[in-house]
């Protein structure tokens, strides 16, 4: 190897020892080791030139068409998840399942489907919370779930082309670097939904035993504000003629149904199998946490009609926690006496005040001082009201903006126009997700801001900057140099080749990150069957899956890292079930991708 490859092999030798051994974020050591590699000088035969890369090819990452769909496709999904159509189908699909292995297919079947059509990353962060309380209501640690949640959303992505970012990362390469035409919607499911199965009945079979049973590291504290809240149940809603279990309202966590009113008459220490009617208004007692569920629970709404009368639509909305005053104005009155809603355009949902239960409807509830209120109100209502002394103070509650449901049915068609215009070939996955992603906005699914917030940067930043690092390797030589000592070692036999290329690639994803591991490893695939003078598309399949494939330690995918806490786990969690993973999805690779794609 010359200079320019050695150097390359040393940057990157510096970025993986730091991203193992540090806690440095992916994206800041990346872009620091494109940045050495673009201004190191090194020396030539003409004498010194400024970095191994000029900033055209360190910055072509930007460009990837992968890179870009990756970040569309964040938008996609936070139109899902505004209108509730994610949520929906999951509360009908999770249920309440009797059983642990019940328990874990019930939650594998829809992520791995989800997965394999969306990107799984922002899939596992809708599901994270869902899980965690979902786990809690069944009386289930989430440590046996979480570590599942991550692996079956990987296995499913590598069903589809867009299912996780790692295979359009790939395809934007193989259009970019080759000649061959990119990869269809379901190529990769010849070899993603063996692997698929194979990885669900593992951990099913044994997976489950191995999961440690521990609290997470990141729960819901118990919290000494218990709020009553009124909520009513909606004419023609689908909870109508529900059981109480049967609608999921028995075992909410941090919060349970104290009466039901109906039409004036009290049903008291309500039953599991009382069935619910139009119009009934359920009392619940429970945390700020659980309220803010509850308000987006479909087929429920606040009792009180202030919400409805308020200015501003209830998607610029959110919750907001409010403690009273002794300078406040509408102490000693009553809610509705004092004009609550008119005076500060926000609506009372319930009150909580040192422990006691207050039983009266929220419009008669005398205010007193040190009350705390939970308030539904415009997201600017904080930046309005902080230098107000009728408040002590004002918090607002993360992700709180009220679900927009009745447009779930248009995300839901957004969502299959996507992946059908993608699968039919009528468009590329780019325009698809592109498409999608302004129908999103344009039909208010999703809005403009939480469009902007949804987009992962950090995601986007590692993938172009490992893009950039993989042309250093190329352009150096040192992926040839590589690809040589694997081929001494493997020989002149394809088979080992595969099996080399493919445990590279699984080295470089458990210690850096999946996507920097299939930009660094798609030179040296293609310099492989170069040199073999064999078909290059098992080596480019190898690579979607080993690089979507890490299970065996946290640093690998983004998901793993995103359940870590969640879970409560260990760094050893993910050894002890992901080491045999790893090899379980080589052995299947490698087996099937020379059948499907002959060398």
């Amino acid at each position: 190897m010359g200079p320019e490859a050695w150097l390359t092999m040393a940057v990157l030798g510096l970025v993986v020892g730091l991203l193992v051994f540090t806690r440095v974020a992916p994206d800041v050591l990346l872009l620091g080791g494109l940045t050495l590699l673009m201004v190191l000088p090194v020396p030539g035969a003409d004498g010194w030139t400024m970095g191994v890369l000029d900033v055209s090819s360190a910055l072509s990452g930007l460009a990837n068409p992968g890179m870009v769909t990756v970040g569309v496709l964040f938008i996609v999904v936070a139109g899902l998840q505004q209108t509730g159509g994610l949520q929906w189908i999951t509360q009908r699909i999770l249920g309440h399942p009797k059983t642990l292995i019940g328990a874990q297919l019930r939650l594998m079947a829809p992520v791995g489907l989800f997965s394999a059509f969306l990107n799984n990353t922002p899939v596992v962060a809708m599901m994270i919370p869902a899980v965690s309380e979902w786990a809690k209501s069944i009386r289930r640690s989430p440590s046996k779930f979480m570590i599942p949640l991550s692996y079956i959303s990987i296995l499913g992505g590598t069903c589809t082309l867009i299912g996780t970012s790692t295979n359009l990362v790939i395809n934007g390469l193989i259009i970019s670097e080759t000649d061959m035409p990119g990869l269809r919607m379901f190529d990769i499911t010849w070899i993603g939904l063996p692997c698929a199965v194979v990885g669900a009945v593992f951990l099913i079979v044994v997976g489950c035993r191995m999961l440690p049973d521990r609290r997470a590291a990141i729960s819901t504290t118990d919290d000494p504000r218990e709020y009553s809240v009124e909520m009513q149940v909606q004419p023609g809603s689908s909870l109508v003629g529900k059981t109480i279990e049967e609608a999921g309202l028995r075992h909410l966590p941090n919060m349970y149904l104290m009466e039901i009113d109906r039409n004036g008459h009290i049903l008291p220490a309500v039953g599991s199998e009382q069935r619910l009617q139009a119009k009934d208004r359920l009392i619940f007692v429970g945390i700020v946490e659980s309220v803010k569920d509850l308000q987006r629970f479909r087929g429920l709404t606040p009792v009180t009609d202030q919400v409805f009368k308020l200015d501003s639509p209830r998607h610029h909305r959110c919750l907001i926690e409010a403690v009273v005053s002794n300078a406040c104005p509408l102490v000693g009155k009553t809610i509705r006496a004092g004009r609550f809603r008119t005076t500060y355009n926000a609506a009372v949902i319930a009150v909580a005040r040192d422990g006691e239960r207050i039983r009266a409807k929220i419009g008669d509830i005398v205010l007193r001082a040190g009350d705390t209120l939970l308030l539904e109100a415009h997201e600017s209502f904080v930046r309005h009201m902080h230098n107000s002394r009728d408040f002590f103070l004002l918090s607002p509650v993360e992700d709180s903006t009220p679900l927009r449901y009745e447009k779930a049915g248009i995300a839901l068609v957004i969502l299959i126009g996507m992946v059908t215009a993608a699968a039919t070939g009528w468009l590329s996955m780019l325009h698809a997700s592109m498409l999608a992603a302004g129908l999103m906005i344009l039909t208010r699914c999703c809005t403009i801001g939480a469009a902007r917030r949804a987009v992962d940067w950090q995601v986007l930043l590692v993938i172009a900057s490992a893009y950039g690092m993989g042309r250093a390797l190329d352009n150096s030589g040192a992926a040839r140099s590589i690809a040589g000592t694997f081929l001494d070692i493997a020989g002149e036999n394809p088979w080992l080749a595969l099996v080399a290329v493919y445990l590279v690639t699984t080295l470089f994803t458990e210690l850096i990150t999946n996507n920097a591991a299939a930009v660094l490893v798609f030179p040296i695939a293609m310099a492989t069957a170069g040199q073999l003078d064999v078909n290059p598309m098992p080596f480019l399949m190898a690579i979607m899956v080993a690089a979507s494939a890490s299970f065996a330690t946290p640093l690998g995918y983004q998901t793993n890292l995103m359940v870590y806490g969640p879970g409560g786990y260990r760094f050893t969690d993910f050894a002890k079930i992901g080491i045999p993973m790893n090899l379980l999805m080589m052995l299947t690779t490698v087996s099937i991708a020379p059948l499907i794609w002959q060398f």
